[in-house]
């Protein structure tokens, strides 16, 4: 095999809680994760050296790319000899809190464990992800999780209720490590129940898991377009609507796909990253055959609604 394709999916948070400090200082999270049909595509050939193109993006291409950070940790760890080109179509939002360069990570891993034929275990990856960046991990496994301490702890849980996302990002990122530093000084008001979020979604009831959803880091994010996202998704009929991770993303959660897809053309008037996403239900995954366009399944739809190709 000389080369491989892999899709890897972005993440939203159903809810997010911080519920203290770890002794190594980090903050001590409780969270509910969950993978969507947005992804970034990569393509990984076998080559001497480890190369990146970010065709597009703005991302910096350096030593410090979670996608290049990966490609060296997995060569260190199995101690094969060569290396990888790699090229990514990013379509998931930088500075978002949707876990781009965490899918990015996720994906070299699956992509280099394929084509080298590693055979490493998922629990190898993952601990190979871990040293990369917190969400790794969870970007390896997908689907719907709960998810505690800095990352590490992981709970698999069922499949996340139908349901279809919209999600815009404003037009200023949010920084993570500020966004932490405001919440130390200002806290929180908000502090989702995340045992009863997790109820509701072993029960399959999307609306107890709306009525749940929450994100403490919203009200010191620093975002200043979260309120007016939130209240365009609010009057078109979003079960809930909140901001993603250490943010700047906004989504709402709708029950009927005429609802998301009026939504997202709301947004679509003000906003130039808008997307419309259904739950996903795994990781990064491969990808065989002549190359199709994006669609649900396995797809998301990109800026503007637009199928990436």
């Amino acid at each position: 095999m000389k080369q491989v394709t892999v899709l890897a999916p972005a993440k939203l948070n159903l809810a997010l809680d911080v519920v203290g400090l770890l002794p190594n200082g980090y903050h001590d999270l409780d969270m509910v994760m969950q993978t969507i049909t947005l992804y970034e595509r990569l393509t990984l050939r076998r080559a001497e050296e480890v190369q990146l193109r970010l065709p597009g993006s703005w991302v910096p291409v350096n030593e410090k790319n979670t996608a290049v950070k990966a490609a060296r940790a997995f060569f260190r760890y199995t101690g094969l000899a060569g290396g990888v080109d790699m090229e990514i179509e990013k379509h998931i939002p930088v500075r978002a809190g949707m876990a781009g360069g965490s899918a990015d990570a996720a994906g070299v891993l699956v992509g280099l464990n394929a084509l080298y034929e590693a055979r490493l275990s998922t629990s190898e990856l993952c601990a190979l992800g871990a040293g990369i960046g917190a969400d790794v991990p969870f970007a390896l496994m997908g689907g719907t999780c709960r998810v505690q301490g800095v990352g590490d702890f992981l709970k698999a849980l069922p499949p996340c209720p139908p349901c279809w996302f919209v999600v815009a990002m404003p037009s200023v990122g949010v920084s993570t490590p500020e966004a932490f530093a405001r919440y130390d000084q200002m806290g929180s008001p908000l502090h989702p129940d995340l045992a009863v979020q997790e109820a509701a979604i072993r029960a399959g009831d999307l609306a107890a898991l709306c009525a749940a959803a929450g994100n403490a880091l919203e009200h010191c994010s620093g975002a200043k377009e979260t309120p007016h996202i939130r209240a365009i998704l609010d009057e078109q009929g979003a079960l809930a609507s909140l901001m993603t991770g250490s943010g700047a993303a906004v989504f709402g959660v709708f029950d009927r796909e005429a609802k998301a897809q009026a939504a997202r053309a709301a947004l679509r008037q003000q906003y130039k990253q808008v997307y419309l996403a259904q739950p996903d239900r795994g990781g990064p995954r491969l990808v065989f055959g002549p190359r199709k366009p994006f669609g649900r399944r396995p797809g998301g739809l990109s800026k503007g609604g637009r199928n990436p190709r």
